[in-house]
């Protein structure tokens, strides 16, 4: 009996247009629930058994059972960063070796290419799959699943986008986002500015101690984003909030961020400061992928491995101890952006990787740390 069968590009493009022009927009639960149930039958299609839809305030997420003894989770997202009416004005395009359309490679190309690698194997014992809804607004209604299935599991295989070059996400940076609200007291700019607390100002200020917090040499980056204040050009502006971005390597470096955001004090008389936020996402570190990158070199030689600066829901299960490899998903490129695509002379290798990734892990004894 063959271990594998082979896989075809022309039926993966077939589900990957599926699930593209099923448009998914991350906290639009009518969408979502679409999204989900186009998932759950390509996945039901290919695989057989029962996708269960999981549902949450966020959206449902989709989870499979090939039965037995849990040894690997398959884990990804279906919500997308692309409003409503995306697909018109970008629809899915096969042409030039590339598929292009709203989440090719962020990350619907990953989650069929994943599908269609399991799909090649006979026996298909000891995987779950589970696709959430809210990866790209923070995991906050997904975090405790996939952090039960992934312990229960004992190894990970995000199907994220591969880095540059399709060299697969050993490390990633822990992420999370600060709001930093600033209040201060209206008055008319020109009759009487000095009766004012200008929060405008005090945000200023604010602005260059966050700044000032990055330490870049060491993979820390404390980057202000988004800002608003005031309503009239002739009123000293009462309110204003500054949204940060912040990357971290270390679990020393988040507490020592966090602190120094919940320490942050005015500098102008009369105005007041409130925090919010924390970095949410934990570091990924290397040593987390390490057994498992290992396997893939094996499997192909020449593949790439990098750490990189965005973040996953693989953050969450390495934080566990749980062994997590990343980017095994699409190649390509473009991830939130109009030119997103996706390589398709690429998808065959990725689905077999993924099938052979499967068996080496169910016959090793890679498991929690």
């Amino acid at each position: 009996m063959r271990e594998m069968v082979d896989v075809s590009v022309d039926a993966m493009l077939e589900d990957l247009r599926i699930l593209v022009e099923t448009e998914s927009p991350s906290r639009d639960l009518d969408a979502l629930k679409a999204s989900a149930e186009a998932v759950a039958g390509v996945i039901e299609r290919r695989l057989g058994g029962q996708a269960v839809l999981v549902a949450s305030e966020a959206g449902p997420h989709v989870h499979w059972s090939g039965g037995g003894e849990p040894r690997v989770l398959i884990l990804g997202h279906h919500d997308t960063v692309f409003p409503l009416g995306t697909l018109e004005r970008r629809p899915f395009r096969v042409e030039n070796g590339h598929a292009t359309g709203p989440g090719v490679f962020d990350m619907l190309g990953g989650l069929v290419q994943a599908v269609h690698g399991l799909a090649a194997l006979e026996d298909r014992s000891g995987v779950e799959i589970l696709v959430t809804a809210d990866e790209e607004v923070g995991s906050r209604s997904s975090r405790a699943l996939i952090e039960e299935r992934a312990l229960a599991c004992g190894a990970v295989l995000v199907f994220e986008g591969a880095a540059d070059g399709g060299a697969l996400k050993t490390g990633r940076k822990g992420c999370g986002t600060f709001h930093v609200a600033v209040t201060g007291r209206a008055s008319h700019a020109g009759l009487e500015p000095e009766a004012g607390v200008n929060a405008l100002v005090e945000a200023s200020h604010q602005v260059l101690d966050i700044a000032a917090l990055g330490r870049p040499a060491i993979g820390t980056t404390v980057t202000p984003t988004v800002a608003s204040a005031g309503t009239l050009d002739n009123v000293v502006p009462a309110g204003a909030t500054v949204v940060v971005d912040v990357r971290v390597e270390s679990a020393a470096e988040k507490e020592r961020v966090e602190a120094a955001f919940a320490a942050l004090v005015p500098h102008l008389d009369g105005a007041r400061i409130e925090v919010r936020g924390s970095v949410g996402r934990p570091p990924m570190p290397e040593s987390a992928s390490a057994e498992l990158f290992a396997v893939a070199e094996r499997l192909l030689p020449g593949i790439g491995g990098r750490a990189v600066g965005g973040g996953s829901d693989g953050n969450f299960t390495a934080a566990q101890g749980v062994p997590t490899l990343d980017g095994l998903g699409a190649v390509g490129g473009g991830a939130h952006a109009d030119h997103e695509y996706l390589v398709i002379d690429a998808m065959e290798e990725r689905a077999h990787l993924a099938a052979r990734l499967v068996n080496a892990i169910r016959n090793t004894s890679i498991r929690n740390t």
